[in-house]
């Protein structure tokens, strides 16, 4: 019977999926695998995490149990070639990548398999993540709690339905982007008018920091908090207006239209270049 983890790419999501199963006990580092191309990148791992390094697919999917398939959209059909003539009935298939969906990497791997489907995002460095979380029905409760345990070492889980996905993709997974847009544009603002630049990010992350816990944390609508921080004919109130007379929030609410859409468009590309391959 087949035992431990491999991850097939090394990129920062491995990275930080690798330090919570280390930090939480989740595996022994003797049953954890590294497999990447570049070996430099590996041996600096293997000596930092004390782990066992591959840099090819299909040895380093041989032997493991779980194999985290942490690689971007266009190149999973590609792993997924390489690697099916390993899969077995105890292998479970743990996927991050955008867009591709569970019934897409059965058909790339012909035959019936446990898959779990993960959508974590960048927070989950600093392990403040949002994964959403989802499986076939060939997964059992304990091989899911088992991944399940690894994500919620990286901060908040979610068992979503596949069909949301997509939309869960732009809520959670790409909206620190936007965050981030936000708490530039903030700092810039008062970086303007005075307020040293190291100063301004430090306060500017931290009300944002904040104000996400307030919502987490205190159960009222967002609106209400807005209405909190609003006093009559004060300084807040002039800052939302001017937000609101440009298009602040549809323009947010566009913009994750559009995310979603992107998402939908990967998983539908991916399906078609395999199935363009198998043709040829």
């Amino acid at each position: 019977m087949k035992s431990g983890i491999t991850f097939i790419g090394s990129g920062n999501m491995a990275l930080s999926m690798l330090k919570g199963i280390i930090n939480k006990n989740l595996w022994d580092t003797k049953e954890i695998t590294m497999c990447d191309p570049i070996k430099e990148r590996l041996i600096q791992l293997q000596h930092e995490y004390n782990i066992n390094i591959k840099t090819d697919n299909v040895k380093a999917s041989r032997t493991s149990q779980y194999i985290i398939l942490a690689v971007k959209p266009n190149i999973l059909p590609l792993v997924l070639d390489e690697i099916k003539s390993e899969l077995s009935e105890d292998s479970i298939l743990v996927s991050i990548a955008a867009g591709v969906k569970m019934q897409t990497i059965e058909t790339i791997v012909g035959k019936n398999i446990k898959i779990i489907r993960a959508m974590p995002n960048m927070p989950a460095l600093v392990s403040e993540g949002m994964t959403s979380l989802t499986h076939n029905q060939f997964v059992s409760d304990d091989e899911y709690h088992k991944i399940y345990a690894l994500f919620q070492s990286l901060g908040r889980v979610e068992n979503i339905p596949e069909h949301l996905f997509d939309v869960t993709t732009a809520t959670a997974s790409s909206s620190p982007a936007i965050a981030y847009m936000f708490i530039e544009a903030i700092a810039d603002g008062s970086v303007l008018r005075g307020l040293p630049r190291k100063l301004a990010y430090e306060m500017a992350s931290q009300a944002v920091l904040g104000a996400a816990k307030m919502v987490l944390e205190s159960g009222k609508h967002p609106s209400q908090l807005i209405d909190e921080v609003c006093s009559p004919g004060g300084t807040t109130i002039e800052a939302v207006y001017l937000l609101e007379k440009r298009g602040f929030k549809g323009s947010i609410i566009e913009s994750t239209q559009l995310c979603i859409d992107k998402a939908e468009k990967l998983g539908k590309a991916t399906k078609i270049n395999r199935l363009s391959k198998s043709a040829s």
